[in-house]
């Protein structure tokens, strides 16, 4: 008996250790759960960052970020090789036609004006994406993955959405939505850029 009470701090300890281990493992954004790392394609990512948009005082979605290896920079995003993820959780219910068409202008309105043509049949796939939907409620789920020889492929409620949007700059002009020099939501850029 006094053995094992003797092992009982080591023991505390050991859960204690287990216990921040776990909670580790994910980052809690408004309520949301993003995980450290997740898998695509056979690649390992890790959340470069993640944070809330707001409008005014009121939440609107969390998102995460998510890269084969940490940046903290916009250059160094974009530049990156291989697969990337952008992750959103709604936060309160929206049109989704009108988050559509919150996308292309935040596209439009910091991708640089010599790519916009070429970015044109990808926007417009997915402002289709988002009209099908009609509405999206608080707790959808909807990510944009980044795979390099297929394209940027977009799912929402689980569900992809056709075939990848073939485009090469589409996925980097995605990402400038939340990242570019007029983005959605300047605390969100920090965030997602590790600096929040």
């Amino acid at each position: 008996m006094a053995s094992l009470l003797s092992l009982r701090p080591a023991l505390g300890g050991l859960f204690l250790l287990c216990s921040v281990a776990a909670a580790a493992a994910s980052v809690d954004i408004a309520g949301v759960k993003y995980d450290d790392g997740l898998e695509l394609r056979g690649q390992k990512l890790e959340l470069n960052g993640a944070g809330v948009r707001y409008k005014a005082v009121f939440k609107v979605y969390a998102a995460g970020l998510y890269l084969g290896k940490k940046a903290s920079t916009v250059e160094e995003v974009l530049a990156q090789p291989g697969p990337k993820r952008i992750a959103i959780t709604m936060l309160r219910d929206i049109d989704a036609n009108e988050l559509g068409k919150l996308f292309t202008k935040g596209v439009e309105e910091n991708s640089p004006r010599a790519e916009l043509a070429q970015l044109i049949p990808g926007l417009v796939r997915m402002g289709q994406m988002f009209a099908d939907q009609k509405q999206l409620k608080a707790g959808d789920t909807f990510h944009v993955d980044w795979l390099p020889g297929a394209g940027s492929l977009v799912v929402v409620k689980g569900v992809p959405q056709g075939e990848p949007i073939k485009e090469p700059a589409f996925f980097n002009a995605l990402l400038r939505i939340w990242l570019g020099p007029a983005p959605a939501d300047w605390k969100l850029k920090d965030a997602l850029l590790g600096k929040g």
